[in-house]
């Protein structure tokens, strides 16, 4: 449903802004300058912050949705005012939003109290200059110092490193590695270069491993993508992105890529013809050259496997159906006047779908499976569409939903209403007639 969908994109949005808080073994006063700092870059109150980390601890991801009010739409603003708000934002670009306006209303570009801080936030974001688009422009610090988390699953990196050619095609690493005990959670060749190898690879690491409580990726396309951002917040999981043109905030899985060339250098010996004997020489490798042999980095030069199976930290495993659903695609569509939508080239066609006609809905699918779609729409039930089968003949037309048939109808409403009203005039123009015969017909 789309107000679902949009209160998800606001939750989302509250979980990035809470992250920074969330950490844990702070003391009173970092806590507190970070909260005036977050009050500060998002334009809201220390009561309304209060209110967000309060629902997030008693209700996780689903209490930082927005209650449903039932209040109007927000009012637009215009596009002149818009450019101004736009253009005050790229001067500064740590300006809150309560600072903008107060500067609009200043200069009498608009009226005391006439935008609302939600209605611009909402408008500024959806141009691309909300304060987490702008914070690219705000960091400029380059150095990092060293770091190293205390237990397993406490962050994740990963990284895409580019493989040897099989049959002419260049093939793809993806690798998650666990900070605290350099254990590669997960790691695979993959045949294209897309979002969708960096999913699966995070869900195979998950589904072995558990869910770790932070992941850590560097600023590809790859990694920044809406369906990242929505599962990590729905399965509460931190996502966290290395500065730009920072590599050396990466450096533990930069330093196992270094580790990979070696593993490329004899496999061009072999020349492997398929993904599938590649990816098996490599996790052979992986096993005895890598995870368990003494790791310098770590305590008595343990390995990776022995530090990640000695950690007592305990793993959080989560429902193989959660983590499907945190991963789902959505996309809109609009419902033509036979029930049916377009997607991916075909005609699918919804159940009940004649309810719909007319109607932006959107579509939800995993990614692996496309042929099975799920449709919502706002205060309608979540139903499916099938592929559309299309027989030599023209098909009958599907059966109207009970709630659209006529019924049993008999008389004709407005007919009936028609010849009340006829009476009534009938009776009116009868009363003025004897008015006048009761006057006598002279004059005054």
């Amino acid at each position: 449903m789309k107000n679902q969908r949009k209160a998800e994109e606001i939750a989302v949005e509250r979980m990035k802004m809470l992250g920074p808080l969330l950490e844990e073994n702070q003391d009173r006063a970092k806590v507190a300058q970070i909260k005036r700092e977050i009050c500060e870059k998002y334009g809201i109150s220390d009561r309304t912050l209060r209110r967000y980390l309060s629902e997030y601890r008693k209700n996780g991801f689903s209490g930082l949705k927005p209650k449903q009010t039932g209040r109007p739409g927000l009012r637009s603003i215009s596009e002149e005012i818009l450019k101004e708000a736009i253009q005050l934002r790229r001067e500064v670009p740590g300006r809150s939003i309560n600072t903008i306006i107060q500067i609009l209303e200043w200069e009498k570009k608009i009226p005391p109290g006439s935008v609302k801080r939600s209605t611009l936030q909402e408008h500024l974001a959806a141009a691309g200059y909300s304060s987490s688009q702008m914070r690219i422009y705000r960091d400029t610090s380059v150095a990092a110092r060293r770091f190293q988390r205390t237990s397993r699953n406490s962050l994740w990196q990963a990284d895409i490193k580019f493989g040897p050619y099989i049959n002419g095609k260049q093939v793809y690493l993806v690798a998650f590695l666990d900070d605290s005990t350099r254990f590669v959670l997960h790691a695979e060749f993959y045949p294209v270069l897309d979002a969708i190898i960096v999913e699966d690879a995070f869900r195979q690491a998950m589904s072995k491993f558990g869910a770790p409580m932070r992941a850590y990726f560097d600023n590809g396309k790859q990694f920044r993508t809406k369906v990242m951002e929505r599962a990590c917040a729905m399965l509460d999981i931190r996502l966290l992105f290395a500065r730009p043109y920072s590599p050396e905030s990466s450096g533990k899985i930069e330093r196992f890529n270094r580790s990979v060339d070696a593993f490329l250098s004899e496999i061009k010996l072999e020349k492997p013809e398929t993904l599938v004997e590649l990816n098996r020489r490599f996790w052979i490798w992986l096993d005895e050259c890598y995870q368990h042999k003494p790791h310098n980095s770590l305590k008595d030069n343990m390995s990776p496997a022995m530090a990640f199976n000695m950690d007592k930290e305990p793993l959080r495993f989560v429902d193989a159906e959660e983590v499907a659903e945190a991963f789902l695609r959505r996309e809109d569509r609009k419902v033509d006047k036979s029930g049916c939508i377009s997607f991916n080239g075909k005609k699918y066609e919804i159940e009940n779908g004649l309810l719909l006609i007319g109607r932006k809905v959107t579509v939800i699918y995993e990614h692996s499976d496309a042929e099975h779609l799920w449709i919502e729409y706002d205060n309608f039930p979540r139903t499916t569409a099938k592929p559309l089968e299309i027989g030599e003949y023209a098909g009958q037309r599907p059966p109207l939903p009970p709630m659209l048939e006529k019924g049993n109808v008999t008389k004709s409403r407005l007919l009936d209403a028609a010849e009340k009203k006829n009476k009534a005039r009938e009776e009116k123009a009868k009363n003025v007639i004897s008015f006048r015969s009761i006057g006598g017909g002279t004059n005054v």
